[in-house]
């Protein structure tokens, strides 16, 4: 966990400064720059973060992994597209869980006018259904992350726990057949989790380029999910393992 807690910290300074340093980042942990650098060759190998001399500096990808609003305008089209291909398996009638995130989000825009029961975390899906006539909201409580308009924590675990879903919504930092399901952030991993083992049917929503990538924390194998829907996905031999695995992989 000490690792993790680095990381974090390393992606939140680099989100606020745009670049670290290794000294620094020695000195507010009380480890070796050797420790940082290991920190700073796996965030590199990730994709957020670029090593430089003495330190790091931000990558494209890091600049969306904490602001909701930043990351909800990138790839419009590819997150319509996988919350309508997720919109057609809802029926009339459903309980679902929505998770948090801005692909997720889209899916409650589609939503609206549908008779179902719709449990979530996420405060942008509670504003775009709060008006509907027939969905029945409910919000979990906990803790309020404000860059990820979310809540979070061990009381909106339990809540969560509280209630039984024909079908949860799910999304990913990253999906592997060796690792399962990952993400950049243990808390939102915790949730995501916890609403998928509390479901009938899970649906996991992401971007073919999260199919066999790592993230840093580990929070489910992949038999967790029981329908994959993503952009593309032409490897037939993946999409036979993921098969075997019990993994129905819908595409547009």
């Amino acid at each position: 966990m000490e690792q993790v807690e680095r990381k974090k910290y390393i992606l939140k300074q680099l989100e606020m400064n745009d670049k670290v340093t290794l000294k620094e980042l020695s000195r507010r942990f009380d480890v070796s720059e050797m420790t940082i650098r290991r920190d700073f060759n796996e965030l590199e190998m990730q994709g957020l973060l670029i090593r430089k001399y003495g330190g790091a500096v931000k990558s494209e990808a890091a600049e969306s992994l904490f602001s909701f609003n930043k990351r909800v305008e990138s790839n419009r089209k590819q997150k319509q597209l996988l919350c309508r291909i997720a919109e057609g398996y809802i029926d009339d009638g459903d309980i679902i869980f929505i998770d948090c995130g801005t692909t997720l989000f889209r899916l409650a825009g589609m939503v609206r006018n549908r008779k179902i029961r719709v449990i979530t975390n996420s405060l942008p899906v509670v504003s775009e259904l709060m008006g509907s006539p027939t969905v029945k909201l409910t919000l979990v409580g906990g803790t309020i992350d404000s860059d990820r308009q979310a809540s979070y924590g061990s009381i909106a675990e339990a809540a969560i726990r509280e209630f039984s879903a024909d079908k949860a919504f799910i999304g990913t930092d990253g999906i592997s057949l060796l690792h399962g399901l990952s993400s950049y952030d243990e808390k939102e991993a915790l949730i995501t989790r916890t609403m998928a083992e509390h479901s009938r049917q899970v649906f996991l929503l992401c971007d073919s380029s999260k199919i066999e990538r790592d993230s840093y924390f580990r929070y489910a194998p992949v038999t967790l999910v029981h329908y994959l829907i993503t952009d593309k996905l032409r490897n037939e031999s993946l999409i036979q393992q993921y098969k075997e695995q019990g993994i129905q992989i819908v595409t547009q």
